[in-house]
């Protein structure tokens, strides 16, 4: 098989591409999913994709293909999902942090990811320092349980397509995909996703909309799902296709800043998870309030 007729339809630069149609998208992830294009034909696929962009329908027909392909954890209700692909650049990585405060609300929760730049501090690093080791295999989550499931435990050709990134230095679908995609068997498990750039809460926010998703997306700190802990962002939850804001963005000059590591490596930043978990240091305020706006998304 091949991929180079919709190649001809996304690659004709950003005014000249075709976008396609769900069910289009849906068979070409697929082939790239199972391996099947080209490394020539996976590299056209991504370029041109960093120019065009995607819209929500194709968005849509890269998670159906993805979650068709995916060993999906089975986890007890309620249940949360944290994507984690981007780590620590200059801030701590509080994504293990946040995930153990939603397990102490007796959720499952299932953080999935992998490293995606050599450079950075991941969770996987910080939770491994933690004592939680990352999964070798599905298995069922408990509640009050948290697990770390890595991207090529749950689908080997959507680890091969995040990878491109480290060859040709672009993100491309993926980066986006493993944000809105739900790993689990729980159809109404609740994802939490992020954006940095503007143009990307649109594009999320309309994709969620398309797919029904149970979701809550913000602004995330450094490309992780997680609430800077420095200023708590605007956080709005989607159910059904209906959006409903559940937390405000916090405006003006900050009156103090929490008490943050000075260094990002994963032993400091689980000692501090350790600190803020055992009651020795506060739970940010913005941390604080993304656990709630969570268990307020899941009674929606």
């Amino acid at each position: 098989m091949s991929i180079s007729h919709y190649i001809k339809e996304i690659g004709r630069g950003r005014d000249g591409a075709r976008a396609l149609d769900r069910a289009n998208a849906t068979d070409l992830m697929g082939q790239i999913l199972d391996g099947q294009v080209s490394d020539l034909e996976l590299g056209a696929f991504c370029i041109a994709m960093r120019i065009k962009g995607e819209t929500d329908q194709e968005m849509a027909g890269f998670l159906d293909a993805t979650h068709a392909r995916l060993r999906p954890l089975s986890v007890s209700s309620p249940a949360v999902v944290l994507p984690s692909y981007n780590g620590a650049r200059k801030l701590p990585v509080l994504t293990p942090l946040l995930a153990h405060l939603l397990a102490r609300e007796g959720l499952a929760v299932v953080v999935h990811g992998t490293a995606t730049e050599s450079s950075r501090v991941t969770s996987q690093d910080v939770l491994s320092a933690m004592g939680v080791s990352a999964l070798a295999t599905v298995r069922a989550v408990q509640a009050g349980e948290l697990v770390f499931a890595p991207t090529e435990v749950l689908c080997p050709g959507l680890k091969r397509l995040l990878d491109v990134r480290r060859v040709v230095g672009l993100r491309n679908p993926a980066h986006s995909m493993v944000k809105l995609m739900n790993p689990t068997t729980a159809a109404d498990a609740l994802l939490v996703s992020s954006f940095t750039h503007p143009e990307y809460a649109v594009s999320m926010a309309a994709t969620l909309e398309l797919t029904g998703a149970r979701a809550l997306l913000l602004r995330g700190t450094e490309g992780e799902v997680v609430a800077d802990a420095r200023r708590t962002p605007q956080m709005d939850a989607f159910v059904g296709g209906m959006r409903t804001p559940l937390v405000a963005a916090q405006l003006g000059a900050l009156l103090k800043l929490p008490e943050l590591p000075a260094h990002i490596d994963a032993a400091t930043t689980a000692r501090y998870t350790h600190a803020v978990l055992n009651g020795e240091l506060p739970v940010p305020a913005p941390l604080a309030a993304q656990v709630q706006a969570v268990l307020k998304a899941l009674a929606l």
